[in-house]
């Protein structure tokens, strides 16, 4: 698959998990350690203007607006605007940045679908759903998982990783390579 079509791809599941959570979740605990919905929401609105701007070759500074009442339709917003900017091919071209420092295109791309299939996952179990995103996906986020795994788990963003079975589903050995523990529940 071209992988300006990945997040295209992705969206739809990831906004059916944002659509499902209602304001109760906002407390709940995610697989993420020490956040909780509304932190890992936080987390997502804070980071996602420096990655609409990297889709665009700009430096953007990360920091959201006050999502106030409506965090929900803050955060579907900001999933459109990320899966519209990476969706063209040249997205995905040549260098970019995540705040001043510059990175290949395709290796934040690749952060930005961990952002909606990762996160996202992160999201659903908070909240007790099961979310699937296609194969074509979970194959090219493995591939981007395991390409910067090392450099993520010494920056303290994944944790070491979970072992899983060869034969386990796709997802599930995407999500031990990315620290995360395949059957977490609250």
């Amino acid at each position: 698959m071209e992988k300006h079509l990945l997040l295209v791809r992705a969206a739809p599941v990831t906004r059916q998990i944002v659509t499902a959570l209602d304001d109760a979740d906002l407390a709940a605990p995610t697989p993420c350690a020490g956040w909780d919905v509304r932190a890992l929401v936080e987390h997502l609105l804070h980071w996602g203007p420096s990655l609409e701007g990297a889709a665009h070759k700009a430096s953007v500074p990360p920091g959201a607006a006050d999502a106030g009442d409506d965090w929900r339709k803050a955060l579907l917003g900001q999933y459109d605007r990320l899966a519209d900017a990476w969706g063209a091919p040249a997205a995905w071209e040549g260098t970019t940045y995540m705040g001043p420092t510059e990175l290949p295109a395709d290796l934040v791309g690749g952060m930005v679908l961990g952002e909606f299939v990762l996160h996202g996952w992160d999201l659903a179990r908070a909240a007790g759903q099961a979310p699937a995103w296609d194969d074509e996906v979970l194959t090219a986020l493995h591939a981007e998982v395991a390409r910067s795994a090392d450099q993520a788990r010494s920056m303290g963003v994944y944790g070491a990783e979970v072992p899983v079975p060869e034969t386990a589903p796709l997802l599930a050995r995407v999500l031990g390579l990315s620290g995360r523990n395949p059957s977490w529940t609250a």
